[in-house]
């Protein structure tokens, strides 16, 4: 028994280098220590990637409404409040699917673009203030201003406190433009 013990001293020190010298497990020790940091840029970049296309999509809507507007195809006469949300919600339809939760939006004429509101109405916990908005387009040659807010559910929970921006852990998109109306 004391020649093996005696073989087990002698081979250990060799046993300790050879563990020394090998790296094999160096790439899944490193790897386990990436993992992480990396998984969450990437849901980082995915998050922000699809809140920014929906807010172009958003943008893009405005746009084309206001123009519908601009040029009397869109008036009082022909198009109801409910009509106009159905026509916003068409337009926005890739980004939010059949229904149109989290969707409010104002559309009102002014006489004059110092009246145009400038900031975003909210109230006191922090969510959109919809008191007062209307269905307005006015008439022709009528300075006229449409908002949109969308409650954007932030798709990844890990981002959502960083994302989110309003009190229910949604991130609030908005497209705004003001003009006037074309002689129609």
């Amino acid at each position: 028994m004391a020649s093996r013990t005696h073989n087990t001293r002698r081979r250990l020190p060799g046993l300790i280098r050879a563990l020394r010298r090998d790296r094999g497990g160096a790439t899944a020790i490193e790897f386990s220590l990436l993992a992480l940091p990396f998984a969450l840029l990437s849901f980082a970049i995915l998050e922000t990637t699809v809140t920014f296309a929906a807010q172009q999509v958003l943008t893009n809507a405005v746009d084309q409404i206001s123009r519908e507007i601009r040029t009397g195809q869109l008036t009082l006469d022909n198009t109801t409040k409910l009509q106009f949300e159905d026509k916003i919600c068409g337009e926005i339809k890739i980004m939010v699917g059949s229904t149109c939760s989290g969707l409010v939006w104002d559309l009102e004429a002014y006489t004059a673009f110092k009246d145009v509101p400038k900031t975003i109405p909210l109230s006191p916990d922090g969510d959109v203030d919809a008191t007062g908005f209307g269905y307005d387009p006015g008439d022709e040659s009528s300075i006229v201003q449409l908002r949109i807010f969308y409650k954007w559910p932030v798709l990844i929970d890990v981002m959502q406190s960083s994302m989110a921006n309003l009190p229910d852990g949604k991130t609030l998109l908005y497209a705004s433009v003001t003009w006037q109306n074309e002689p129609f």
